[in-house]
């Protein structure tokens, strides 16, 4: 297992060297002058070499990305041209906020997709079935803005019953965090019934079921954990997105997470915010798919081993 979880590791190194390298281009080839930004309209020429020797802006482009490789491996993203506090400081302010909508959205995702998928596989076919396919369906393709704003207007604004934005107590998490689990969760209901549908097709759930063990225990113990590869697959990247910045769900519930400020820093032009977010964004999303793939070895030993064959 340590032999596996270490060739994964590795694996991984080069997409990192990859994103560190598409976040410092993305700042060079993006229109506009930062030091510009900084110092608005009024100028003067030797204020604005001052900002330039300052931001590293008057070194070769192959020295400045050694300065922002070694920077960011101390931790450091820069400082906020709007408001001079460090980008580092500002993103894990944001980031509890973030991670409590991510865990909260995860929850309604898993519990409702598991086991309306596993419940249906049951009775393929019927008018249950047929009914929570279409509501899965429709899950899958509503817009999340359109489904956030008709959960503000329903449940905040007609019937009154729970905040429509904001950021407070759990009756303000628990719009956004159905606006994003909702989807998972359609996502999630149809990959489990199809691997639930598969697996009980299998021989050794008719072993099972020779040997007069009852249907909760072969679905619990036998059937489930057979069928979670391809979910597990789902709740990673969508838990890694979540992770990210719900920046559409932050912005519509006013929830003060890591995707509302990133678009807030695109809007204001504050590019080492925009530049510490993306960056951010783009490893916590490989260091959550990184934990599914080992979690896959501990769920499938079958999956070590075809590795070192």
């Amino acid at each position: 297992m340590g032999k596996y979880i270490f060739n994964r590791i590795i694996q991984v190194l080069p997409v990192i060297a990859g994103v560190l390298i598409i976040s410092f281009v993305l700042m060079v080839v993006l229109p506009g002058d930062p030091v510009l930004s900084m110092v608005g309209e009024r100028y003067d020429e030797n204020t604005v070499a001052i900002m330039k020797k300052k931001l590293n802006l008057d070194k070769p482009l192959i020295v400045r990305m050694g300065i922002f490789f070694g920077d960011v491996v101390k931790g450091d993203l820069g400082d906020s041209f709007i408001t001079g506090r460090p980008v580092t400081k500002e993103i894990l302010e944001k980031l509890p906020n973030t991670f409590i909508l991510a865990v909260g959205a995860m929850v309604v995702a898993v519990l409702v997709g598991v086991f309306l998928g596993m419940f249906t596989s049951l009775f393929p076919g019927s008018w249950f079935d047929k009914i929570i396919m279409v509501l899965a369906l429709t899950g899958v393709s509503a817009p999340v803005f359109w489904t956030g704003l008709v959960f503000i207007l329903v449940f905040g604004v007609y019937l009154g019953w729970l905040p429509p934005t904001g950021y407070g107590g759990i009756e303000y998490l628990i719009l956004p965090a159905l606006t994003l689990g909702l989807r998972s969760a359609a996502q999630i209901t149809r990959l489990t019934r199809s691997a639930m549908l598969e697996t009980l097709g299998q021989d050794y759930i008719r072993t099972a079921q020779s040997k007069e063990l009852s249907w909760c225990k072969i679905l619990i113990k036998h059937a489930l954990p057979n069928s979670l590869i391809p979910v597990l697959t789902v709740i990673g990247t969508d838990f890694g997105s979540y992770l990210s910045g719900a920046v559409l769900t932050e912005s519509i519930f006013g929830w003060p997470g890591i995707g509302r400020l990133a678009l807030e820093a695109i809007m204001k032009r504050d590019f080492p915010v925009v530049q510490g977010t993306v960056l951010f964004m783009a490893m916590m999303f490989i260091c959550v798919n990184l934990i599914v793939d080992i979690l896959y070895g501990i769920i499938d030993p079958r999956l070590r081993a075809e590795r070192y064959r």
